[in-house]
This record gives C-alpha cells, sequence and structure tokens, in this order.
C-alpha cells in the first residue's frame, strides 16, 4: 500500500470534491441553455396595480380566517 503524508490526503481529497461539483454543475448549465426555457413567454412582474389589500382578492374561495 502507497504511503503519502497525512496533509496532503485531505487536500486532494476536498480538490477533487470541488471538481466534481464544478462539472455537475457546468453540465447541468450547459444542458439548460440547449433545452431553452420552460416557460417562453413567462416575464417578471411589472409592479401592475396594487391590490386593495383584502385577503381574498383574485382568489374567489380562498379567503383567509376562514378555518374551522
Amino acid at each position: 500500500m502507497e504511503t503519502t503524508e497525512p496533509d496532503t490526503r485531505p487536500h486532494r481529497v476536498l480538490t477533487g470534491f470541488v471538481l466534481l461539483l464544478v462539472l455537475v454543475f457546468g453540465g447541468a448549465f450547459a444542458l439548460g441553455r440547449a433545452v431553452g426555457p420552460v416557460a417562453p413567454g413567462l416575464r417578471p412582474a411589472t409592479g401592475g396595480t396594487p391590490g386593495t389589500g383584502h385577503p381574498g382578492d383574485g382568489m374567489p374561495g380562498h379567503v383567509m380566517g376562514a378555518a374551522r
């Protein structure tokens, strides 16, 4: 069995782990770029008009405080 200095082994393991993370995330990023957007028409909210503050605005049947 090969013997190494006790200080070099943790650094090699950590370096290998970091390299593995870079490869996995790089592959996931490349795949995501190749596939394209999940929802092409989806845009971030632009602010719009503020609601009245009622807990159920725009959601009929979903009123907070109606617990039994």
